[in-house]
């Protein structure tokens, strides 16, 4: 809920966020290009491009980043941050409201039980009745 009680930016600060945002992604796009290629001397010493095997990719998915791991870190934290704050708006309830609520769920529980128990010994004597 922390984050919910943030201010909220202005059109033109979002705006301008999302447009560094987008030549942000348009910067990585670019590298996710070449790092798709590699260099590679051919026979006559001409520098040619070869594409990554598919190895290569498969050992580098692999492998978590230590900022996507602190990411994570961070999120948990937060969580457990919001958590706190929402357990300090609980209202508890006192010792004598407490105890009159569970002496009425008690009350109730055995009234419905002895009318179940007698809805239950009144329809099998009446089956009996009906088979014999």
């Amino acid at each position: 809920m922390a984050r919910l009680q943030r201010k909220k930016t202005s059109s033109t600060k979002k705006k301008k966020k999302q447009n560094a945002a987008g030549a942000i992604s348009s910067r990585s796009k670019n590298d996710v290009d070449v790092k798709k290629t590699t260099l590679f001397t051919g026979p006559a010493g001409e520098i040619k491009k070869r594409p990554y095997s598919s190895q290569t990719k498969a050992l580098t998915k692999t492998r978590t980043e230590p900022g996507k791991v602190k990411s994570y870190i961070n999120k948990g934290i937060q969580f457990l941050r919001e958590v706190k704050v929402e357990l300090k708006k609980v209202v508890w309830p006192t010792r004598k409201q407490t105890l009159s609520s569970t002496i009425v769920v008690i009350i109730l529980t055995v009234i419905i039980a002895c009318f179940l128990g007698m809805a239950d010994l009144g329809l099998s004597s009446l089956i009996r009745v009906v088979l014999h």
